[in-house]
């Protein structure tokens, strides 16, 4: 098993230096990915279970992805370089054993977008919605913790809703929903399942803070690029 492990992990490596054209031909083939012909991959270490990239999706150079069940990009869904994506694997031992329904997963809607140097643990599920910006640098999604109370490992999900724009160096803890059309400032911690759509949170704790309005373009574009 373990020699199995090591060819694994060297066809892997090998694979990241083919030339684009012929790497998604033997991703798709060997490791049964799903790669719309116009979705690319840089140079980058991404190896889910499962990964399915639609039309115009791309991921740029030095990213991490390993551990996770499923990654999915919608049409024309970004993410850019020097992202670190982990989770600790379904069935993979005695931590969060008991959550049956745990799922380590990523999704990103279409054109959604994580920018650079960002770290998300995907031990749970992560899911960032259409048209949603992880923005800046250095945020961490964190969707693991310890329970002090019964001194487990615990895990939960965390949702971001369509048209959201994530500041820089945020943290989001286990368990959170962030509403449709909605803004988290620069350094904030968030946690809760805010209901209040076309709002700013801020602060640590994020609190909300004021209204926003559903006239801004950023809300309504038809695009995920923003010039």
């Amino acid at each position: 098993m373990k020699i199995i492990s090591v060819m694994r992990l060297l066809g892997a490596g090998m694979t990241i230096l083919l030339p684009w054209a012929l790497r998604r031909v033997v991703l798709m083939s060997f490791w049964g990915y799903e790669i719309d012909r116009s979705a690319r991959i840089g140079w980058s270490w991404i190896f889910p279970q499962s990964l399915v990239m639609g039309p115009g999706s791309s991921i740029g150079h030095l990213n991490v992805c390993k551990g996770l069940a499923r990654l999915q990009l919608g049409e024309s869904a970004t993410i850019a370089h020097l992202n670190w994506m982990t989770a600790y694997p379904a069935a993979s031992g005695p931590h969060f054993a008991t959550e049956k329904d745990r799922c380590p997963e990523l999704s990103i809607g279409r054109h959604g977008a994580v920018t650079s140097r960002h770290l998300l643990d995907c031990t749970n599920r992560i899911s960032i919605g259409a048209y949603s910006t992880v923005a800046g640098f250095r945020s961490q999604f964190l969707t693991h913790s310890i329970d002090l109370h019964s001194s487990r490992q615990v895990s939960a999900p965390i949702d971001i809703a369509d048209y959201c724009f994530i500041g820089t160096g945020v943290i989001v803890l286990p368990g959170s929903r962030v509403p449709r059309a909605c803004v988290v400032g620069a350094l904030s911690a968030y946690r809760g399942q805010f209901t209040q759509e076309h709002s700013l949170y801020s602060g640590v704790p994020a609190q909300w803070c004021k209204q926003l309005s559903s006239d801004d373009q950023y809300f309504c574009r038809t695009t995920g690029f923003v010039i």
